[in-house]
């Protein structure tokens, strides 16, 4: 595994900000952290790189103790923190290349990573001159110098515009095919955009870990429909695998059932046989949004 988490905890205090956390994730994978702020994903971004260290547990990375063999960790992750630092006064190359000397790595490699990341015609500029979105470019560069078997991104597409998004996605998509990439998000879409798997955290602990595939298809049906005047919602409440129904506005209802069966026509029976007139009768699927709000709620 190209990460392995054991009973992992993290205490500040009074606060507990990791709690119990296990996971593992292999290569080539592109898993998504997701939870709310203040959930602790940022915290175990920080544990995870040897930044800072767990109260408790166990965790590896590339087959290395982060707490015992720290420098063979560091070694082998590279890593793009949620706010990305960087020397705004250097040029792109520079950087780049004040970073390789640490690394030792070639320049044949400062090449390909400028390449790689799409900084070929910005590379002759000032990192303080460049975008939102080729600044995090540059970070992402300098993260993959040293050619890192894992790739740790706590939040990478904050704050860039859509089409900074769309290519920074396909950044990570890509290199997302030959190596671990481990990002933690708020945000449902990037999810959707990038992921093959999915790990919810909340409150310090894990709520869901799923491949993406499964947990849409674990989404809730969500059939909408208008009658011709107020109906009670306990009197919709008798159809069969109703979990929910919310009177959205005037006579529009929305009912969530707990099945993969097309519940429309048994709503429209339902109906006909209450005497009922439906104006609206359709289909909405629940989104991954929704369902990350109702796994993360107090």
């Amino acid at each position: 595994m190209s990460i392995k988490v054991e009973q992992l905890s993290k205490v500040y205090g009074t606060q507990k900000a990791l709690d119990n956390v296990s996971f593992s994730v292999g290569k080539p994978e592109i898993v998504g952290f997701l939870g709310p702020n203040g959930a602790g994903k940022s915290t175990m971004m920080k544990i995870l790189t040897t930044f800072i260290d767990p109260t408790s547990g166990e965790a590896e990375v590339n087959g290395f103790n982060i707490n015992t063999q720290t420098k063979a960790v560091q070694q082998s992750v590279g890593y793009l923190p949620e706010h990305n630092p960087l020397y705004l006064d250097m040029y792109v190359k520079e950087y780049l290349s004040f970073n390789a000397e640490i690394y030792k790595v070639s320049k044949q490699r400062i090449s390909e990573v400028i390449e790689l990341t799409g900084l070929t015609p910005e590379s002759h500029k000032k990192i303080g001159q460049l975008s939102k979105g080729y600044r995090q470019r540059v970070g992402l560069a300098n993260a993959l110098l040293h050619d890192p078997e894992v790739l740790i991104l706590d939040e990478p597409t904050t704050g860039l515009d859509p089409n900074q998004l769309v290519s920074i996605r396909e950044l990570i998509k890509t290199i997302g095919q030959t190596k671990t990439v481990f990002l933690s998000t708020h945000i449902m879409q990037e999810v959707e955009a990038m992921c093959d798997r999915v790990i919810i955290i909340n409150k310090g602990q894990i709520v869901s870990d799923k491949k993406l595939k499964d947990l849409q298809a674990g989404k809730a049906q969500i059939v909408l429909v208008e009658f011709d005047f107020r109906v009670e919602d306990a009197f919709l409440l008798r159809l069969p695998h109703v979990t929910s129904v919310v009177n959205t506005y005037g006579f529009v209802y929305e009912i969530t059932f707990s099945t993969t069966e097309d519940m429309r026509p048994k709503v429209f029976d339902f109906a006909h046989d209450n005497e009922l007139k439906i104006f609206q009768l359709t289909q909405k699927n629940e989104s991954l949004e929704e369902l990350f709000r109702t796994m993360t709620q107090d």
